[in-house]
């Protein structure tokens, strides 16, 4: 059987090289228009395919008088059967798309696979799936954790996967606890960060809380002379809390306001917010610190940020001596799941929490329980 396919940029061209070829005996089996896009078909135009025959036993349809006449066109069935190759052809490749994604979910939960400890349904792997990306948990650590949540879960009975999931997340970062005060020893604790994450207002808020609450000495020093107003904005807290501040612009002055707090219990130091791009900037941090010799540091970031940002901003300042994160501006993020790239990606603790700008208020020790319900945005309680 000999059949030939024929392309060209319109239909009459097309019928014209199959006469040219195959002669006015032939058979046309089959017609349609190459797909390319809106695009292709602007850049190269149409494409028809023509399929013809000379020894398929079917009526021809190049049959020519001896006296012109107008183009050849397809009678209208064959357009019907253009319709129906062209259904069938995106039936398949639908088939196709549907089996890959098909795949991909069996493998997301592990199908096929010998569990050695418990089976756990497809269907509740992909629920916690789609939880996770709905938390706005980025898709590659969302299958992470589904891959680790179906190796580790065990026990007997149906899997709670949720609960399992919860657990598994849990354990993927570590708190500090509260800033302890050891009696009879000054604890010095500085406040690192980029600009606008709110740390003058943060150590207000500890300050506060140590003072009127715990009942502790304590002390200010700021070295953020370089934005407006942050002096007297430290100031008017320490006025109304009724503590002793300090304002330092150069290492020896560092040295001489930490020897003068020598007596109290506490000493919060408030740094000016310095750019993780900036190597000057981040020089004279750590020179400054150098000379405060502080017991713990505080990487204050914001919530809100980017979660890239957040990692890369955290591995910065961890060269300058961080100890520890505080997040702030929970209540200032829609979803606070991308805190997960943060805290998986870094190996720093979370010390604090602030979730607006009252002071003393807003602000709570972190809590892997109450940490991980946020980031999952369910009940503390899951």
């Amino acid at each position: 059987m000999e059949i030939k396919t024929f392309r060209a940029k319109s239909m009459q061209q097309a019928l014209a090289l199959v006469r040219e070829e195959l002669g006015p005996e032939a058979s046309v089996l089959h017609t349609r228009e190459l797909p390319a896009g809106w695009i292709g078909r602007w850049v190269r135009g149409r494409t028809i395919e023509v399929v013809a025959s000379t020894t398929v036993n079917v009526p021809s349809r190049l049959d020519l008088p001896t006296q012109p006449s107008p183009p050849l066109i397809p009678p209208a069935h064959e357009e019907c059967d253009y319709r129906a190759k062209y259904r069938a052809d995106l039936g398949q490749e639908l088939s196709g798309q549907l089996g890959s994604l098909h795949a991909m979910v069996e493998q997301l939960c592990g199908n096929g696979k010998q569990q050695e400890k418990r089976e756990v349904p497809n269907g509740a792997l992909f629920e916690a799936f789609t939880d996770l990306i709905e938390a706005d948990v980025d898709e590659a650590t969302a299958r992470e954790l589904i891959d680790l949540l179906q190796n580790e879960i065990s026990g007997d009975g149906f899997p709670d996967v949720g609960s399992q999931l919860f657990q598994l997340i849990q354990g993927e970062f570590q708190t500090t606890g509260p800033i302890q005060i050891t009696p009879g020893r000054r604890r010095l604790v500085a406040l690192i960060g980029p600009t606008g994450v709110g740390k003058t207002t943060t150590i207000a808020k500890l300050a506060a809380n140590y003072r009127l609450l715990e009942k502790k000495r304590v002390g200010l020093i700021t070295v953020d002379t370089y934005r407006v107003a942050a002096v007297e904005q430290l100031r008017t807290y320490a006025d109304i809390i009724d503590l002793p501040m300090e304002v330092v612009a150069t290492p020896r002055e560092m040295r001489e306001a930490v020897a003068r707090m020598e007596d109290l219990d506490l000493v919060l130091l408030d740094t000016a917010g310095r750019s993780p791009k900036d190597e000057t900037q981040i020089q004279q941090l750590k020179s400054m610190l150098g000379e405060a010799q502080p017991d713990e540091v505080h990487l204050v970031l914001s919530s809100t940020s980017a979660p890239k940002s957040l990692l890369s901003t955290t591995k910065r300042f961890a060269e300058v001596g961080a100890t520890s994160i505080l997040l702030t501006k929970l209540d200032e993020a829609i979803s606070l799941g991308h805190l997960l790239f943060l805290l998986r990606g870094c190996s720093l603790p979370v010390s604090y929490l602030t979730n607006g700008q009252n002071v003393p208020d807003d602000i709570e020790v972190a809590d892997v329980g109450r940490l991980t319900a946020a980031i999952l945005g369910v009940s503390a309680t899951a």
